[in-house]
């Protein structure tokens, strides 16, 4: 939602010059798709991308195998870690590192501008007048704050234009749906552990095929464990409960912001 935003702000100020002073023409808007998003994210990135092409920015969509690396590698091989709910065998409840976006979005989309826009070599040192010279610009919004951080790779500054405008979720879903007639809601990996209940839910009885996918997942997560040092189960969630084992009464924590006196769903 908030990265859609950022996109389409970017296409309104091709036509009016800064419109949006906080947010540059990009010579690049990614979509890094990690292989197992809710079909409503797909239908966003391809309204971005028409938008982008309607007034010549490029868009590229990297494909990136989160999923498919947990499916091939998890309890076999070293997996990126995703921050799933645990349960230690002492009954210790805790959560696992978020090391999921910077490995599968961020560093994918900093390897793509170093190899394929910049067209650096294998081995090759960063140019001097390459070094912090480059602004990734990240879809946080306000309330997210304190996720902003600097970026540790030499080519790059991070940029969070919404936290600077103070845009929260509920403003960006109203200029999108105002502005653009688009409805949208979050953007996260179905297996992702910062879904509510309600997410399964919805998925169960809007996507069934997902759904199923989701269980499968869940359930290897139950069969085998990510290492020989890490013997929590994990969970994706949050009540630390199988998925296909909730109940009704806990899928009832829908997070939802007020859009024009109605109550709006934000995807999570």
């Amino acid at each position: 939602m908030q990265s859609t935003a950022l996109a389409l702000m970017s296409c309104e100020n091709v036509i009016t010059p800064n419109k949006y002073p906080h947010v540059p023409v990009y010579d690049l808007i990614a979509f890094c798709d990690l292989g197992k998003e809710p079909p409503w994210v797909i239908d966003q990135a391809k309204f971005i991308q028409a938008s982008c092409e309607n007034v010549g920015i490029k868009f590229e969509i990297l494909e990136s195998p989160l999923y498919r690396d947990y499916l091939n590698n998890f309890g076999k091989s070293r997996v990126v870690s995703i921050p799933f709910w645990t349960v230690g065998e002492d009954g210790k409840k805790g959560k696992m590192m978020r090391n999921c976006t910077m490995d599968y979005k961020i560093e994918l989309i900093q390897k793509f501008v170093r190899w394929s826009l910049l067209g650096y070599k294998k081995g090759q040192r960063t140019k001097p007048e390459d070094i912090k010279a480059h602004e990734m610009h990240i879809g946080f919004s306000a309330e997210e704050s304190r996720r902003c951080k600097n970026n540790p790779n030499k080519m790059f500054v991070n940029c969070f234009p919404l936290v600077e405008m103070n845009l929260e979720r509920k403003d960006n879903y109203a200029y999108i749906r105002d502005i653009w007639g688009l409805e949208t809601k979050a953007s996260a990996c179905t297996f992702c552990p910062f879904h509510r209940n309600y997410f399964f839910n919805h998925l169960k009885h809007a996507y069934p095929e997902e759904y199923r996918e989701l269980i499968n997942f869940d359930e290897m997560l139950e069969r085998e464990q990510p290492n020989t040092k890490i013997k929590s189960k994990l969970y994706i969630s949050r009540s630390r409960k199988r998925i296909v084992g909730l109940l009704p009464e806990e899928c009832q924590d829908a997070e939802c912001f007020i859009y024009r006196g109605q109550e709006i769903w934000n995807g999570f």
